[in-house]
């Protein structure tokens, strides 16, 4: 009795898609797949794939993005659910968003060779296919809250950085000009960055000091009841 009121169901398919945000040269990039089959053949699309049977969500979004950039321990949250009955004209299909954050400095360049991929400025990123704008909006909104709570762009850095890229990349998720002392101030007062006695000498003759992110006090102040803040 119990099978049967299971199998009398409808049947749906759960997608999962990506949306994959980096920075690289003071600009929010975001990567794109061109679809290679109808429908919306040769249109772009966020990078995605279906839930398998012995897989949870989390787990089918760490397979389509390792398989896609070839890394692992990404930073990825869920955004939300899309379940609109008419969101894929081929098959009713439920679909989880998921955002990510990569530092492009270390992607894999043959991925991006072998596969139809590609990043785009934010900015400029063309029309998306089905729904796939509306979760880059939603990834998007949750993604600037977080820049304001929790030191999540750190992800998109490379090891050592520059007070000048950290502004950049903040001003660039934010989409809003920071007041360079106020910025600098707010996060020295964070003490959660350690100066290095190194200098990026690309960006002037006298250079500037990189610096790298202390996760161990980071974590250390959480226990202590810390609270991030810009």
């Amino acid at each position: 009795m119990v099978l049967s009121n299971y199998l009398k169901e409808d049947k749906v398919l759960v997608a999962v898609d990506c949306i994959i945000f980096g920075f690289y040269q003071e600009e929010l990039k975001i990567l794109l797949a061109k679809r290679d089959f109808e429908p919306e053949k040769d249109k772009w699309s966020l990078i995605g794939g279906f839930l398998k049977k012995k897989e949870d969500l989390d787990m089918a979004a760490t397979r389509v993005l390792n398989h896609l950039t070839g890394l692992n321990n990404i930073y990825m949250e869920q955004v939300s659910t899309f379940s609109k009955v008419d969101r894929d004209p081929t098959e009713r299909t439920i679909s989880v968003a998921y955002f990510a954050l990569i530092d492009i400095a270390h992607h894999c360049k043959d991925l991006l060779k072998q596969n139809p991929i590609k990043w785009f400025d934010l900015k400029d990123a063309p029309q998306l296919i089905f729904d796939h704008n509306a979760m880059v909006e939603k990834a998007l909104l949750i993604l600037r809250r977080r820049a304001m709570t929790k030191p999540i762009g750190f992800e998109l850095l490379p090891d050592k950085f520059t007070m000048r890229q950290l502004q950049k990349l903040h001003e660039a998720i934010l989409d809003t000009k920071l007041d360079k002392r106020n910025f600098i101030n707010k996060f020295n007062s964070q003490d959660i960055l350690k100066r290095l006695d190194e200098k990026d000498m690309s960006c002037s003759k006298k250079g500037a000091y990189l610096f790298q992110f202390d996760q161990e006090k980071y974590h250390k102040k959480l226990e202590e009841g810390f609270s991030f803040k810009i």
